[in-house]
């Protein structure tokens, strides 16, 4: 008997298309996904590029020498590039400000001393130690080799050897190279944070809006799963049948889910503010702008895989494979900025991308509300389009 029920259980799941996705192929989506993310790509081992712009206000030879060495390095991607050798301090700094650069990195002079100062957003939690590291070597690399350059080479080729000595070290041997950062680190490069500076817990608010448009897509297709109910107990065919239309009975649904997955951010970021000091308040007219429209988009989402689907069952399991997929792609699992360029332009194409960017701007960045014109245009775009697909889709109740 026992053999029997496991018989009757492989046959069960062997005509369950979407319990076999998720069985065997949902694991190796995922795992995929994040191999990619953490991985750096498909088996190259590579890691994404930081956006910097770079200010010189020394402007001399060795400072050029330093920016020269900056732009060989592979861990970096110079935005505004053409433009970066007439960009002003403050001009470097709105570009962090407003998310075009990651950070800045300004060579200036400190005690008679070459120093630089990385104008940073903070958002991007690896990306300070990492640019530290590598201006701080090329800091200690080029004044090396402009040393190196002063010498004669008759009358001083000892001296010389013993920088190339140096430099060679400090290129080639990582225990070498980790010491000389570590013994200048705090002479040469100095963190200045220019995002999170003054604010209560901003990086909580970020995480919070991730979670809030995972669990916004969850319960917009949790309640567009009563459509399928209704069809299932002769509810939708008895309200058809009335003065009601399908459009009328969309809407309702679109407008009363939407106005629950408001109420429901609202709560969370009001948890937040009384728990964790979010600045809920400072930033009200932004956040009920952004979580209205991606509220719009969820709802409409919800919808249209419920007039996707056959029964409670499909959406069920279909709800989860895409939600999660687009909740890995879009960044409310894992922070966008680890994910490789190439895989960040994947993401656009979940609103999940495009809501986590405007509620950035709103507490992170504190942009003015005119500066999420592009989130709010994609996500209302995107709610209206897959409540037209739902529409379309629902013309075969309106036919049984």
């Amino acid at each position: 008997m026992i053999l029997t029920v496991m018989q009757i259980s492989c046959r069960r799941l062997l005509h369950n298309r979407v319990e076999l996705l998720l069985t065997f192929i949902v694991p190796i989506a995922f795992f995929s996904i994040f191999a990619v993310i953490f991985g750096g790509g498909l088996g190259r081992g590579t890691t994404p590029k930081i956006k910097v712009v770079t200010v010189d206000e020394v402007d001399s030879v060795v400072s050029r020498l330093i920016m020269s060495a900056l732009k060989k390095q592979e861990s970096l991607r110079f935005v505004r590039e053409e433009e970066s050798s007439q960009l002003s301090r403050s001009e470097a700094q709105e570009l962090v400000r407003n998310g075009t650069a990651t950070m800045a990195i300004v060579l200036c002079k400190e005690a008679d001393q070459l120093a630089a100062q990385l104008l940073a957003d903070a958002s991007d939690q690896v990306a300070s130690q990492v640019v530290s590291a590598v201006v701080n070597r090329s800091i200690m690399l080029s004044e090396a080799e402009y040393q190196v350059s002063q010498l004669g080479v008759s009358d001083a080729s000892e001296s010389g050897d013993q920088q190339n000595i140096a430099a060679t070290n400090v290129g080639n041997d990582p225990d070498a190279e980790m010491l000389g950062i570590e013994e200048s680190l705090s002479r040469k490069v100095e963190i200045v944070d220019v995002m999170g500076e003054g604010k209560a817990n901003p990086v909580v608010s970020m995480y919070a809006s991730g979670i809030a448009v995972m669990f916004l897509l969850f319960g917009a297709t949790g309640g567009g799963g009563a459509l399928l109910e209704e069809r299932e107990n002769q509810t939708l065919d008895r309200l058809l049948s009335t003065q009601m239309s399908m459009d009328q009975l969309l809407l309702g649904k679109w407008f009363y889910m939407t106005a629950v997955g408001v109420l429901q951010v609202g709560v969370m970021f009001l948890w937040a503010q009384l728990v964790f000091n979010v600045d809920l308040v400072g930033h009200l007219d932004g956040f009920l702008m952004m979580t209205v429209v991606t509220a719009l988009a969820a709802s409409g989402f919800g919808l249209f895989l419920a007039t996707l689907c056959k029964t409670r069952g499909q959406l069920n399991g279909l709800s989860v494979i895409l939600i999660l997929t687009m909740s890995a792609l879009g960044g409310s699992m894992v922070p966008r900025y680890l994910m490789s360029d190439q895989l960040q332009q994947y993401g656009l194409w979940t609103f999940n991308a495009w809501a986590l960017d405007g509620y950035t701007k709103v507490f992170w960045r504190e942009l003015p509300v005119d500066a999420l014109a592009p989130q709010l245009a994609v996500l209302l775009f995107s709610g209206v389009a897959f409540l037209l697909a739902a529409r379309t889709l629902a013309v075969r109740w309106e036919s049984d």
